[in-house]
């Protein structure tokens, strides 16, 4: 993992050193960062920072507006760490583009297996292409295109698309989604899957149709059946 580098952002020293030390042990290079506006500077000065870890309150730059800024330019997987657990808080992270949401304190072995189930679903994929219904998934490239033209998803949307498909007329509970899409025991409600299975709707057309709700449950992808619910 010597060739994995992960951006830290913290204006606490202490924080920062903790994450670092955790993952260091781990083999990951660890890059620094204490303010939203230095993480900026640092994420565009090294093109192969691989993920990105950072808190919500600080100084200068906070965590949401760095969020904002680097989903102008990347997809890379981005993990919060903030000491606020209101549900609310943790909505708008996922609608900004959050991978990953850990509420402090937290327990650094269990940061570190969140690190690694995220690395894996971004770097150990396959160069293979799935088609489906005008859909077609590049899963190395991380690309989707519909109907020949490629639509913009973030890394969230990218991987449940994609769990979808994989997974074409087969009734999917929401825990079910949540295990296989986020990799981890989710204890908030089911607003988190549902904002972006609405999202990812929007973004995909027409196509948006192939996902069912079913009511109580989840969702089915189906392309032989978009009628209506």
């Amino acid at each position: 993992m010597d060739d994995i580098k992960i951006l830290v952002v913290d204006d606490e020293s202490r924080m920062r050193k903790l994450v670092k030390d955790f993952l260091s042990r781990s083999g990951y290079q660890i890059i620094e960062a204490e303010n939203g506006e230095e993480a900026v500077d640092k994420f565009f000065e090294d093109k192969s920072i691989n993920l990105i870890i950072s808190d919500v309150m600080m100084p200068k730059m906070d965590g949401w507006e760095l969020v904002k800024i680097i989903r102008e330019y990347s997809k890379v997987p981005i993990i919060m760490l903030t000491a606020k657990s209101e549900e609310r808080d943790e909505l708008i992270g996922f609608e900004l583009g959050v991978d990953e949401y850990i509420s402090k304190p937290f327990s650094p072995k269990i940061l570190v297996a969140r690190v690694e189930a995220l690395l894996r679903r971004t770097n150990a994929i396959k160069d293979e292409t799935v088609s489906v219904g005008g859909i077609e998934i590049n899963k190395a490239a991380h690309i989707v295109k519909i109907d020949g033209k490629e639509i913009d998803l973030s890394f969230k949307e990218f991987e449940l698309l994609t769990y979808f498909v994989e997974n074409r007329g087969i009734a999917l509970s929401r825990e079910k989604i949540l295990n296989n899409v986020w990799n981890y025991d989710y204890f908030g409600d089911a607003r988190t899957i549902d904002t972006h299975v609405k999202k990812l709707r929007s973004k995909m057309g027409d196509k948006g149709a192939y996902i069912h709700t079913i009511w109580g449950m989840g969702y089915k992808f189906d392309t032989s059946d978009t009628s209506k619910e």
